[in-house]
């Protein structure tokens, strides 16, 4: 949700820091690499109970995400990078959830039912990108939905701050989650058929 309606707040520093990272030589795909290995250690920073580590390297290999998609419009954007992009994506999440499964044993019940329906949400988002004939500005039609990168983000970070309380930031996700699919299969069911 956030992805989508207020993306346009942060647009303009994202598109700064491309016009940089452009002039400095590099390619979209090199920042798409440089942002996962930014953002697998924070599985590691979580692991060691190094929680503000955590969230610093999250959220700069998101914003690196933001910056790349800009980076490939800006010049040319290629199927690769996108495959490249969206698979690094779940890389980086499978990271936290990992991290957090592994510092805290006694919550891997309920890690392992979220990781079930981020699987599920993200299958039908890409489903529905591949086989729709919508388009938008990137490579695939970006599926709206309540829980989208961001949220997601907002989610691990409370995760990790709030680790008392993982199993109801994580229930809460999940909930989330489920309420994400719904919504876009009804949406998949309305542009599909």
């Amino acid at each position: 949700m956030l992805d989508t309606k207020a993306r346009h707040l942060v647009q303009p520093m994202v598109d700064s820091v491309a016009n940089v990272l452009l002039k400095a030589g590099l390619t979209a795909n090199q920042v798409t690499c440089i942002a996962f290995f930014i953002g697998i250690s924070s599985g590691v920073f979580i692991y060691f109970d190094q929680p503000i580590w955590a969230l610093v390297v999250l959220w700069l290999s998101g914003f690196l995400d933001v910056v790349d998609g800009t980076m490939a419009r800006k010049t040319t954007s290629t199927p690769f990078g996108t495959v490249l992009d969206v698979s690094f994506d779940r890389l980086v999440e499978i990271s936290v959830l990992l991290g957090l499964a592994f510092r805290y044993p006694d919550t891997m019940w309920v890690l392992l039912l979220l990781s079930v329906s981020i699987i599920y949400c993200m299958t039908i988002f890409l489903t529905v990108g591949a086989v729709s004939e919508k388009k938008g500005i990137k490579t695939f039609y970006y599926q709206p939905g309540m829980a989208e990168r961001t949220e997601g983000f907002i989610f691990f970070s409370l995760m990790i701050i709030f680790s008392n309380y993982l199993i109801y930031v994580a229930l809460i996700f999940l909930a989330v989650q489920i309420f994400t699919s719904v919504q876009r299969l009804n949406e998949a069911r309305k542009i599909l058929t």
